[in-house]
């Protein structure tokens, strides 16, 4: 045999050689890719996936007013307690105004808000305002509340506004005279919304129709 078939047949038997060393070598990566996803499956905890439906927005709103603390004298000294005013109302033509007392604010929050709402009133809006001027009282309070043009925007604070914006009003002119009580503002503004009356319930007293009593 001569040197060159030598060499020919060395050189075949190393590619042989490297041919199975490539064999053994993609065999081997394919049953580790084949394992580690299976591992990985193991090890991991199934998630159960919770859907949680949307609860619908209700359409009452609160408001709170004013949060005070409070004593009352007993026989075995003073008990300590938290009053709340809330303001409730869905902007379209329904609000209250609840006062609890309780130990804990959101107790009290709470019990107040379920006192508005047992306390609502229907306030008549027309073009976004009050049919014509009225004046509340409640207490050493008093609340003037007049209508107003497209873009006055509630010329109110404290427990007034609130009051007339969760009311749906979007435009009035109010003063709050006397007592500077939240709880007396609140009240005078809700027995000034309570004592308007509208224009189709007034034409019918007088017999009128309503564009002969709006000119």
């Amino acid at each position: 045999m001569s040197e060159e078939e030598k060499l020919e047949n060395a050189e075949a038997e190393v590619t042989e050689e490297v041919a199975e060393v490539d064999a053994e070598a993609e065999a081997t990566e394919e049953e580790v890719v084949t394992q580690l996803p299976a591992k990985k499956q193991r090890s991991r905890k199934k998630k159960v996936e919770t859907t949680q439906e949307a609860k619908p927005e209700s359409e009452w709103k609160e408001q709170v007013v004013q949060i005070r603390r409070v004593t009352k004298v007993v026989k075995g000294g003073k008990k300590l307690s938290f009053r709340a005013i809330v303001v409730v109302g869905n902007q379209k033509g329904q609000v209250g105004v609840g006062c609890a007392k309780a130990s804990e604010v959101i107790i009290a929050i709470q019990k107040a808000i379920a006192d508005g709402r047992k306390n609502l009133i229907n306030v008549p809006i027309f073009k976004t305002t009050i049919p014509h001027p009225i004046t509340g009282r409640s207490g050493a309070g008093s609340v003037m509340l007049k209508p107003a043009s497209q873009g006055t925007g509630i010329i109110a604070g404290g427990a007034v506004r609130s009051v007339l914006e969760l009311a749906g009003i979007e435009n009035i002119l109010s003063k709050s005279l006397g007592s500077k009580s939240p709880l007396n503002a609140a009240n005078a503004t809700l027995e000034a919304l309570k004592s308007l009356k509208p224009f189709n319930e007034v034409a019918k007293k007088r017999g009128l129709t309503m564009a002969e009593l709006l000119n």
